[in-house]
């Protein structure tokens, strides 16, 4: 937070870059203030009149002592308003007339208030106050009930007030600009964390993406060679597949990163995520590619439908846990899908045959996450349910097989 001076902005940098000097400004000041002072009557006929009355040497000589000590009040906090308080009562008890030598130990004060807490402040003030007002009336040359005696007092509680203003208000200040600047650091952490999230988002769509697609190529790509020689048309009907499915990847990857771009950007996509509204063309990719898939969508009817990220979660799930199926089940493998809504959640399960033996030690046994296996799916599943605040669970079946459980909150 800063404070616009106009042009006070230079003396204030000035002041704050050279506190010493400043301080011997503001004691010389008080100097010449205390030096005026003392050649006022405060008793004249029409208020006080200047030049009928002169200072003593000794007056004059305690006025240039609390100056002088004053250029280290802010050093020496303590020191300096004790030096101040001892100069002002050897003034109060032995002048006639009295000069403002007081004025110091009003500085010192206001000094000692600003810069410490309201406790010490209230107690060395009243001490202050009460020390050196007392002492004027009972060993001074005016009578106690002097107007000058209660100025005193007067004083040296305003210097202690407006010292603790002072202090507040700083302190008030440093609050609002800590507050602003821990603001500005959590919007920064909460960009940074949104940042991380969308990426750790973009990364599981694209491996759900790629693994699905690639998969089905690589499929259709081997039926295509297993017959090309005796079976032409089969090879011709894998090879269609293997385009389609390779278009599909690329206009999904396109969609994906495109997100990527700026929200200005006229080329970003505009078609809604992939939901289980397309888990029929989904379901079709797996079929052309060998394997029999059963689906059962049940989600009632009067139901709302599914949130957003809910309905994506689901079908990326459905997605990855076909892919597993058929890169690791048994080549006579079957599967069934089904969603089913349960209160305010969202069932979703895959299940496989195995196809087998070969199948379903596969299936019990994938392939370890650091090999060329992959292993991340299960590992996305499980994140992308933890983010909506569902469950995963995934593992083998008796008899043979893998089933994949998610639940997902709709609310």
């Amino acid at each position: 937070m800063t404070t616009d001076l106009g042009p006070f902005a230079p003396t204030r940098h000035w002041m704050r870059v050279h506190p010493l000097a400043t301080d011997a400004v503001l004691a010389f000041g008080a100097l010449v203030s205390m030096v005026v002072g003392s050649f006022a009557d405060p008793h004249g006929p029409h208020g006080p009149t200047f030049g009928t009355r002169t200072p003593e040497p000794l007056s004059l000589l305690l006025m240039v002592l609390a100056a002088a000590v004053l250029v280290f009040r802010r050093r020496h906090v303590r020191a300096v308003l004790a030096a101040t308080v001892v100069l002002s009562l050897l003034e109060l008890t032995t002048g006639e007339p009295r000069a403002p030598v007081a004025m110091a130990a009003v500085i010192a004060l206001y000094t000692l208030a600003s810069r410490t807490d309201r406790p010490t402040t209230w107690r060395i003030a009243l001490l202050t106050m009460a020390g050196m007002t007392g002492i004027a009336m009972l060993a001074g040359p005016l009578p106690w009930y002097a107007q000058e005696n209660i100025g005193i007092f007067a004083w040296t509680g305003m210097a202690a007030a407006a010292g603790d203003a002072v202090r507040s208000r700083r302190a008030f200040v440093d609050a609002i600009r800590e507050r602003a600047e821990r603001a500005e650091r959590t919007r920064e952490e909460e960009a940074r964390r949104r940042v991380a999230e969308e990426r750790l988002r973009i990364a599981r769509d694209l491996h759900d993406v790629v693994a699905h697609h690639i998969a089905l190529v690589n499929v259709q790509a081997g039926v295509a060679a297993h017959v090309m020689d005796r079976r032409p048309d089969q090879a011709k009907e894998a090879l269609a597949h293997v385009r389609d499915a390779s278009r599909s990847a690329l206009n999904e990857l396109r969609a994906t990163v495109g997100l990527l771009r700026q929200s200005g950007d006229p080329e970003a996509p505009t078609e809604p995520a992939p939901g289980l509204a397309r888990l029929d063309e989904l379901v079709d990719t797996f079929r052309n590619a060998g394997l029999p898939v059963k689906v059962m969508v049940e989600l009632g009817r009067d139901a709302d439908p599914l949130p957003a990220a809910a309905d994506l979660a689901a079908y990326r799930v459905i997605q990855e846990a076909l892919t597993n199926v058929r890169k690791h089940a048994g080549p006579r493998a079957r599967a069934e899908v089904s969603v089913v809504r349960v209160g305010d959640s969202a069932e979703v399960t895959v299940l496989d045959d195995g196809g087998g033996a070969a199948g379903a030690a596969a299936a019990v046994e994938p392939a370890p996450a650091d090999g060329p296996g992959g292993g991340h799916g299960l590992l996305g599943m499980r994140e992308r349910a933890g983010a909506l605040g569902g469950s995963c669970s995934a593992g083998p079946r008796f008899g043979g097989g893998y089933r994949v459980h998610v639940v997902l909150p709709v609310k």
